[in-house]
């Protein structure tokens, strides 16, 4: 199963096909037969068997217009997309996690070379801004004191060395300046937004909702001094910053966000939901006693169109420029040769 999760991940996780520029590359800022017995056996039709990779570096994996690309190629860009499937986990990437992903490397040829299609095409409509990425560069290298503690992290996160970092952003940056100028070609009226909207109002619905901030503290005694204080002119953030054992949102100003029903203790749930909006409440739950304060609450029902509008043109813009750019992706003749990139996997441990 945690074999599959993360196959799962690494195919859907990677992908550029999305028509929204997708993230530069974050370099971290810290280090059995059924037939009955009595029955003739049937004799088994033979299997194919799945060529295997001779693993030579000038292998050709696949073709894509007139560039040509290797499994050295490959290789590079298979181990910075499992990268970023471990480092999503928290984990710092290490060679070893790529026998996780073995099974998934023929899959993730057509993606790989999708994505080498895309970029041919954004090089050919776009210029590189080499000043741009090398701030890029610049500033991920300013987050360390030495050259060493930089390697480090650059492996962690997939990196065999600072120039794949350098061109890796290089490519990033000139196709997403590419997908972002065909989205941006696409806009849609009030009228086509509405008409969505009327068509789709199922979509739009939402459960009721209420933005919080708290202070947790352990006593009651303590509680209602701080209630007074707070009621006395106290900065709210400030005291929650101070005095709230809730360390996820001490830090925030003691802001818990908006969340659903449910979603918290039964005491909180209520105070939350059914009390005053900007008023101080106190509670106690099994944490302690919470100082809280309803920002703001939205009642359940369909999200008016004034707001959904924005997200509305966002998903046509993002469909219209999908279908743009899948065309032009068929434009480029592409060969692909899975056998080339196909391991054995080692053997699962007893």
């Amino acid at each position: 199963m945690k074999k599959l999760l993360l196959t799962l991940a690494l195919l859907g996780g990677v992908a550029l096909a999305q028509t929204t520029p997708a993230a530069p590359p974050v370099v971290p800022t810290a280090p059995a037969s059924t037939s009955p017995a009595t029955q003739t056996p049937a004799t088994p039709t033979p299997v194919p068997q799945t060529p295997v990779s001779t693993g030579d570096p000038a292998a050709v994996v696949g073709k894509v217009g007139s560039e040509t690309y290797t499994l050295a190629d490959f290789d590079r860009a298979f181990r910075l997309a499992a990268a970023r499937v471990v480092n999503a986990q928290g984990i710092p990437f290490e060679e070893s996690y790529l026998a996780e992903f073995a099974e998934a490397r023929p899959s993730y040829l057509k993606q790989y070379l999708r994505d080498r299609a895309i970029t041919q095409i954004a090089m050919g409509r776009n210029k590189v801004d080499t000043a741009a990425v090398e701030q890029q560069f610049n500033d991920a290298r300013a987050n360390f004191e030495t050259d060493e503690a930089f390697a480090q992290a650059l492996a962690a996160t997939g990196y065999s060395t600072p120039e794949e970092l350098r061109a890796e952003l290089t490519r990033q940056s000139v196709v997403n300046a590419y997908l972002q100028g065909i989205q941006d070609r696409f806009t849609f009226g009030d009228a086509v937004v509405a008409g969505y909207y009327n068509l789709n109002r199922d979509k739009f619905a939402r459960e009721a909702e209420a933005c919080v901030k708290h202070i947790l503290v352990p006593t009651q005694a303590e509680a209602q001094a701080l209630v007074k204080n707070l009621q006395g002119g106290a900065d709210f953030a400030k005291v929650a910053a101070e005095k709230s054992k809730d360390p996820g949102s001490a830090a925030q100003g003691g802001d818990l966000g908006c969340f659903e029903p449910g979603q918290m203790v039964e005491t909180f749930d209520q105070a939350s939901f059914k009390g005053p909006v900007g008023q101080l409440q106190t509670v106690q739950s099994q944490f302690g006693f919470h100082i809280l304060m309803v920002t703001k609450r939205t009642p359940a029902g369909a999200v008016p169109l004034a707001e959904a509008a924005p997200v509305i043109r966002q998903q046509l813009s993002q469909e219209a420029a999908q279908k743009y750019l899948d065309a032009q992706v068929a434009r480029l003749n592409t060969e692909s040769f899975p056998e080339v990139v196909t391991v054995t996997p080692a053997p699962a441990s007893k």
